[in-house]
């Protein structure tokens, strides 16, 4: 108490001594004004009100609230969150390897990964932790219970699981070791002299695992094409992405620009290698969920006519952050300058409010737009994110598939199914039988599935405001047809979606035996994307006439 009171004086004292001195309009003096009438009402606080106060929670509170009114990217991360950001830039922690997540109160491994201490040493996705070396985990969240799983490595990490279909709890002791994710999460020939790389992100290996997993399949399948899929990449470093550019195009070209208020933040990224790989056709595959470095990428390839952009318009996110210290171990991940492609586009939405419900950016109209032109001379706008050159437009509906999986039955299913199959077939050959489809939808009725559509929710919300204003039973008849319209039908809704249900469950499935490369294998074989992207590289003028001036 006496601490914070001292340091709330001197803070007052300095303010005010600096305050006297400068002009009222002078944006010193409006900033120390407020710093001051802030540690006044701290200060009164501290000492009249009536209930204990959680300092910690109210700074973190007041400065996140402070930033929610920047841009989306500007944030306070306290001592305690320092790893995480270690784990952003490095693709590092040290751990057993395995997403986890809760379930009810229970924290439940989701996935383990192949090759990692957890796998290694048989711990199995649908395993729920008991206890994280003797402390029990019921009812902490998974941030707590992830932060008992990290730890030094070589340090010893005792484990008490509860196993389906075992009576027995099991116990693990084995070794954290420092986890590296690999940004090259999978590659393989996809067609005829034609590789695929999945990069999920831009952390500090990215460049030379992309070379490496390039020319192994130039060695093994003479690839002459690449589709690169940056689909849900969230970005990273962008030297990693201009290290990757430098393999396509040549040495020297001008990548990516930054400006910002100070001159120290501006920078021209160029590339600084001659190109390893200057004769690959490309094809770069982007959602909206290709935010960042992955824009810059794809952005990039687009502006220099290297290769096509395929898939949905990305995530629109041009702004640079930088980390900056804050006292007490804290940092501030501060936006300093927004990002410029080699056309001169900013791939930054032009607001931050007009976005779809994941953050990614809405529809923005041409009339607000600018156009700019590529090396060939096609144009090319910005108002945020890349607009593919060939757009594949996703027609999934929300359908009963989807709200199977916000249940975890897959999930649970999956658990089961293992237990009573030791192998499957290899995933890029796994089909789901009849008999595994009608022992799913029969569990589905012994766990009593049912779900309320998001019509169903609005229908209710309708029904509460008629009742309201007078209209409940003027429109009495009319409700109930409705109603009897936007009431699930089960059984209807599973033999309508039968496919999709079939997908989700046969990647969980085979994520069970074949981990992430599995999980990639099977999604790759009923891909629109990617058979999109295969089409404009194989057939005869269609990639040469995508990238010409139209």
């Amino acid at each position: 108490m006496k601490k914070l009171l001292f340091i709330l004086i001197f803070i007052s004292a300095v303010i005010s001594t600096g305050a006297t001195t400068v002009p009222v309009k002078n944006k010193t003096f409006r900033i120390s004004k407020n710093i001051t009438i802030f540690n006044d009402v701290l200060r009164e606080l501290d000492m009249y009100y009536v209930d204990t106060l959680n300092y910690d929670k109210m700074m973190k509170s007041t400065i996140d609230n402070m930033l929610e009114k920047l841009d989306p990217y500007t944030v306070y991360i306290p001592e305690e969150e320092t790893d995480d950001l270690a784990f952003m830039t490095s693709g590092e922690y040290a751990g057993i390897g395995a997403v986890i997540s809760k379930q009810g109160k229970e924290i439940v491994v989701t996935e383990p990964y192949e090759g990692m201490p957890a796998q290694r040493n048989d711990v199995r996705a649908g395993d729920v932790i008991i206890e994280i070396d003797g402390k029990k985990t019921e009812g902490i969240s998974v941030s707590d219970a992830s932060a008992l799983l990290k730890g030094t490595p070589n340090t010893i990490i005792q484990l008490k699981l509860k196993r389906y279909g075992d009576k027995k709890n099991i116990e693990k002791s084995f070794k954290r070791e420092k986890i590296q994710m690999n940004p090259v999460s999978y590659y393989s020939k996809v067609a005829d002299k034609t590789g695929y790389v999945l990069l999920t992100d831009f952390t500090d290996k990215a460049a030379s695992e992309m070379k490496l997993a390039i020319n192994d399949m130039i060695k093994k399948y003479q690839i002459e094409s690449l589709v690169i899929d940056v689909r849900n990449n969230g970005g990273g470093l962008v030297d990693e992405a201009v290290k990757i550019l430098g393999f396509f195009v040549p040495k020297g070209t001008e990548i990516v620009n930054t400006k910002g208020k100070t001159p120290d933040v501006e920078r021209i990224y160029k590339t600084t290698t001659e190109p390893a790989f200057a004769n690959l056709k490309l094809a770069v595959l982007a959602n909206r969920g290709s935010a960042s470095a992955a824009e810059i990428l794809a952005g990039s390839i687009q502006d220099l006519d290297r290769g096509i952009i395929v898939g949905e318009r990305t995530f629109g996110k041009g702004l640079v952050q930088n980390i900056r210290p804050i006292d007490f171990g804290g940092n501030l991940k501060v936006t300093t300058a927004k990002y410029y492609i080699p056309s001169g586009r900013c791939i930054q939405a032009i607001d931050y409010s007009h976005r779809n419900e994941d953050g990614s950016v809405g529809r923005v109209p041409d009339s607000l737009t600018h156009v700019f032109y590529t090396k060939n001379g096609r144009k090319v706008r910005d108002g945020g994110g890349i607009n593919p050159d060939s757009v594949i437009t996703d027609n999934q509906k929300l359908n009963i598939s989807y709200y199977i999986y916000t249940q975890n039955f897959y999930f649970d299913y999956a658990t089961k199914f293992v237990a009573t199959h030791p192998t499957i077939a290899p995933a890029s050959s796994f089909h789901l039988t009849d008999s595994v489809f009608a022992d799913f939808v029969k569990y589905l009725k012994e766990r009593k599935f049912t779900y309320v559509s998001q019509s169903e929710k609005y229908f209710n919300e309708l029904v509460d405001v008629a009742k309201y204003e007078g209209f409940d039973k003027t429109a009495a008849a009319e409700f109930d047809a409705l109603k009897a319209r936007l009431t699930p039908d089960i059984d209807k809704n599973i033999a309508d979606n039968k496919q999709d249900i079939i997908d989700l469950l046969s990647v969980e499935i085979v994520k069970r035996y074949y981990f992430q490369k599995g999980e990639v294998e099977y999604s790759l074989r009923n891909d629109k994307d990617l058979e999109a992207a295969l089409s404009l590289l194989s057939l005869a003028g269609r990639y040469e006439t995508a990238l010409a001036r139209k």
